[in-house]
């Protein structure tokens, strides 16, 4: 039955299949062409044409003639395609409201207890095989059960347009190919920074979903095989967000150059990044002068004073002139 789609039941559809064929006919002649009692025929023909699947002429005997099937029968699967869509978003609804009831009756909903590097290996396989905006991550060194340069699932998620945001800690490029590995993922479009020392291991997808230890592991922590969490949306994943903004947040942006170098690895940033003119403009900003007021004591032309703040918040990593304020006294520049 390959016209059920359209709401058409295998018999109708025998005999629409008939008329498009035969072009026209009677009841009579639809009956013995598929071998049916007149009175069948009849019935089937009656619903064919209740459907405007069929037409029929005003003479005796009476004829029935197939409307076209782009007339008959797109303008019905359209109407089945969107009821269709409709009937998956509320499914999808009916879905979620039932996962959220669950979720505040039984905690096995929000966490899921993952035992040993093999099946922590399997979830973040999955996770980032699921993504489909962004994946957050916290790297530190000494790996637990992925080495350096061995999650090629992220390459494929880059190349399906997924964004990587990923923060490694100043002891991470110690281990051995680490560097060589940060590079590539920055070349194949990962964003990366630094900071001297993150507090857990930690990814993240779609801001839905999180797997993160839940006892200290790697060859300086516990000898046992790795246990962690998956942890689905809760306050508790919503916590694990913001600690990763608040990192990125103070993080050096890690840039490679054309010879594969990076500069930033430390967490610190470039101590001597600025110049003079810099440091001047920037006691200014802090100070709370306007661009007007520093152009005008410095001799610059307002353009050239908005150029220095970019080119200090992009090596700050700073999104606003707050932030740059901020990283600024981090960093030692004032």
């Amino acid at each position: 039955m390959t016209l059920e789609a359209a709401g058409v039941t295998g018999p109708e559809e025998t005999v629409y299949r008939l008329l498009v064929t035969m072009g026209r006919a009677t009841v009579r002649e639809v009956a013995d062409r598929a071998g049916l009692p007149d009175g069948h025929a009849q019935r089937l023909l009656d619903a064919l044409a209740a459907k405007g699947m069929i037409s029929q002429n005003d003479g005796l005997p009476r004829h029935y003639r197939a409307t076209p099937p782009d007339v008959a029968l797109l303008p019905r699967l359209k109407r089945r395609a969107d009821a269709l869509d409709l009937a998956r978003a509320e499914a999808a609804g009916l879905v979620e409201s039932y996962r959220e009831t669950m979720r505040r009756g039984d905690a096995g909903q929000l966490i899921e207890v993952i035992t040993g590097a093999e099946a922590l290996r399997q979830h973040l396989r999955q996770i980032q095989d699921g993504a489909r905006d962004e994946m957050l991550w916290f790297c530190k060194a000494q790996y637990v059960a992925m080495p350096s340069g061995s999650n090629r699932a992220e390459y494929e998620a880059l190349e399906r347009g997924v964004r990587y945001r990923v923060l490694y800690e100043k002891a991470f490029f110690d281990d051995e190919g680490a560097v060589d590995n940060v590079v590539e993922g920055v070349r194949a479009g990962e964003l990366a920074r630094a900071v001297p020392h993150l507090p857990l291991r930690l990814a993240v997808a779609d801001r839905a979903i999180a797997v993160c230890p839940l006892v200290p592991g790697g060859p300086h922590g516990s000898p046992d095989e790795p246990t962690s969490a998956l942890v689905r949306d809760s306050n508790l994943l919503a916590a694990l967000i913001a600690l990763f903004e608040r990192y990125w947040e103070d993080a050096v942006p890690l840039v490679v150059d054309d010879t594969g170098s990076v500069a930033g690895t430390d967490g610190a940033g470039p101590a001597d990044s600025l110049t003079a003119t810099d440091r001047r403009l920037l006691a200014l900003l802090v100070a709370g002068v306007t661009d007007k007021a520093v152009a005008s004591q410095m001799g610059l032309s307002r353009r050239t004073v908005q150029r220095h703040i970019q080119r200090m918040m992009e090596l700050a990593g700073a999104t606003t002139r707050m932030q740059l304020a901020w990283q600024a006294a981090r960093r030692g520049w004032l």
